[in-house]
């Protein structure tokens, strides 16, 4: 039997694993910023929605882009024209994270009264 195939296997299963917490340990460590923006449209069967996102200091400027979710209900719980918050982090543009609608301001005020 050869030993020598079963060695390099288990090198290169211990190299992609290092790898795989590297790139674990680099996201956790990544910069939270808020992102604050317009539903322009929602794709259900892509997974995705395009956001008219304001600027967000030391991550992106403002523009519409399409992101991915990190939560798939979130797409039944925001509709067209919602106004959004949501997490995002440096190095990744393109996924926004604990998305949440924003409630119309005059729906505040009538709260209030």
């Amino acid at each position: 039997m050869n030993v020598q195939p079963a060695r390099w296997l288990v090198v290169i299963l211990a190299v992609m694993a290092l790898g795989v917490s590297i790139a674990s340990a680099q996201q956790a460590a990544a910069k939270e910023h808020e992102f604050k923006g317009k539903v322009e449209k929602i794709d259900a069967k892509a997974k995705t929605v395009t956001v008219n996102g304001e600027n967000v200091p030391g991550w992106m400027g403002a523009m519409t882009m399409t992101y991915g979710v990190d939560k798939e209900a979130v797409l039944s719980a925001i509709k067209v024209g919602d106004q959004i918050t949501a997490k995002v982090y440096d190095g990744d543009f393109k996924t926004l994270h604990d998305v949440k609608a924003v409630p119309p301001k005059d729906a505040k005020t009538q709260q209030k009264k």
